[in-house]
This record gives C-alpha cells, sequence and structure tokens, in this order.
C-alpha cells in the first residue's frame, strides 16, 4: 500500500518513518526541501512537488499546520480524488474539517479526520491516541493504518466530532500548564519547597501526570526542542474559542489564557515549548 503524508515536518517525520517501518511505502512531500532531509537515511521517497504526492498514493495523510495550509495544498491545481483516501490528522476546526471532507468528495475522494494526542515520542513508538471521525466504511479501511500509529484508534463519530474532540484536549494542554505555572510561581516567590508541594499534590485528585512532565522545563526554565510549540498552541486555543463562541459557552477565562500564549509569542517563545508560558506568568 502507498501513502504520501504532506507536511512533513515535527510530526510528518516521525509519522512517516514509523508508516516505512511497518511495511508501507511512503512518499514524503515538503514544500521547503530542507525538511525533508533527516529522512534520506529511511529508504522514504521525498519530494517538493504537490502534484507527484497526489498521483503517487491512494492514501495522502496530512500533518499539516492549519487549514489554510490544506486547502493550499490540495486544492491548488484542482487534482482528481478519485480512488484516493484523505486521512487529516492535524488540529483544524469542526466546521473547516466538514468544508475540506465536501470539497474532497466533491472531487471523488474520501475522507477521514483522525487527529491524533501525543507528540513525536509517541509518533516514534506507534502509541498515540488516535481520534477518528467519519464514516463506517472509510473508517474500517484507514484502520490497518491507523493502528501502526496508535494501538486503539478510536471512531468518535462523523466528520467534526473528532477535530471538536482534539480542540478539547488541547484546550485543557492550554489551562492546565497556565494553572499549573500559576500556583509554581506563587509557591516559589512565598518560598515554599517545591518537593513538598509537589508530593501534596501527587496524592491529590488535582493532579496531572503533565505537571510532573513540565516542572523541569519551568524550573530551569528551559524550553529548547519542542515537541509542541507555543505557537500551535495558541493557534490551537484560538481555534478552541472559535468553536466555543459557535457553541454558545462562556468561554472569558480561556480568553485570559490565550492572552497570556499570545504575550509569549510577542518575548520570542513562538518556537519554545509552549510550557514557555510560565516565563509570562512568573518573570524573572
Amino acid at each position: 500500500m502507498k501513502i504520501s503524508v504532506f507536511g512533513a515536518g515535527l510530526m510528518g517525520t516521525p509519522i512517516a518513518d514509523t508508516l516505512q517501518q511497518s511495511g508501507y511505502k511512503v512518499t514524503a512531500y515538503n514544500r521547503t526541501p530542507s525538511k525533508l532531509e533527516t529522512l534520506k537515511d529511511s529508504n522514504i521517497q521525498t519530494t517538493t512537488d504537490i502534484s507527484e504526492a497526489i498521483a503517487q498514493s491512494q492514501y495522502l495523510l496530512l500533518t499539516l499546520s492549519d487549514a489554510k495550509a490544506i486547502e493550499s495544498v490540495l486544492f491548488t491545481n484542482s487534482p482528481s480524488f478519485t480512488n484516493k483516501t484523505i486521512i487529516q490528522m492535524g488540529t483544524i476546526a469542526p466546521n473547516e474539517s466538514r468544508d475540506i471532507a465536501a470539497k474532497i468528495q466533491e472531487q471523488g475522494g474520501s475522507y477521514l479526520e483522525a487527529p491524533v494526542l501525543g507528540s513525536i515520542p509517541q509518533a516514534k513508538t506507534g502509541t498515540l491516541l488516535v481520534m477518528a471521525g467519519g464514516d463506517q466504511e472509510t473508517y474500517k479501511n484507514c484502520l490497518p493504518l491507523l493502528q501502526k500509529l496508535g494501538e486503539e484508534p478510536r471512531l468518535i463519530g462523523e466528520v467534526g466530532t473528532a477535530a471538536a474532540l482534539k480542540l478539547a484536549l488541547n484546550q485543557l494542554i492550554a489551562s492546565l500548564t497556565a494553572g499549573f505555572s500559576l500556583s509554581l510561581g506563587l509557591i516559589q516567590k512565598e518560598g515554599v519547597d517545591v518537593e513538598s508541594f509537589m508530593a501534596i499534590l501527587r496524592e491529590s485528585a488535582l493532579y496531572a501526570p503533565t505537571f510532573d512532565k513540565k516542572l523541569q522545563r519551568m524550573g530551569d526554565r528551559q524550553f529548547t526542542n519542542p515537541n509542541f510549540p507555543t505557537k500551535h498552541l495558541l493557534k490551537d486555543t484560538n481555534l478552541f474559542l472559535q468553536a466555543a463562541e459557535a457553541a454558545a459557552l462562556n468561554s472569558e477565562g480561556l480568553v485570559g489564557v490565550r492572552d497570556i500564549i499570545a504575550q509569549a509569542i510577542t518575548k520570542n517563545l513562538a518556537d519554545q515549548d509552549y510550557s514557555a508560558i510560565y516565563n509570562i506568568i512568573n518573570p524573572e
């Protein structure tokens, strides 16, 4: 089976490599040649030609940054998607996913949204949490491929439902990180032993494993080599706020978190790990 991975970058590269090692014949596309360099030793065919990447494979797997990038890549030259299945794995809004699905189906293709929770380490080991949205038949056809990326993919519902679930989870990333940063900042300002704070927190119902995962970064104020950069968290938070407004939800609390993330971008932290918002909440 031939698969083209579009957007071979932070997540696309390990996904392409995992699928290649699982026995699939993979073509990796990126418009920037330098981002394909790391795949040269993986026997993965690479291309900067969109038409070639589309023509090469039956399954087109998208790891692109946003809906605008997807539109640009897929629909620039009005290609035919007859007998092709597009699997959209990025984080986009539910209405954006439905619009893209409609366009692909008009051009003869099948569409499945399949956003994931997890990052580079999980992509490399095939342990991502895969959420799917689409019809049963398309999901069934894609399931063997998805199982190489995550052990237990879940069909959530129709197109849009998995996109909504992914935004809900990423909203928690933003809110939990901001909340933990604020508590940790007060602990440090008041001279409370951090490990005493963490010991009590770990035994409580308030604990989330992400707190320990980010504690060292925050303590050292070291945010390089991100698995998920701050700029992507801002993009996803804005998408959630748009979806929340459409659903008539009160999201004022998240607006404050969004503004903190935006401040981090202005402080040249866009490409750093998203836990860098700690530096905004608790400045040096």
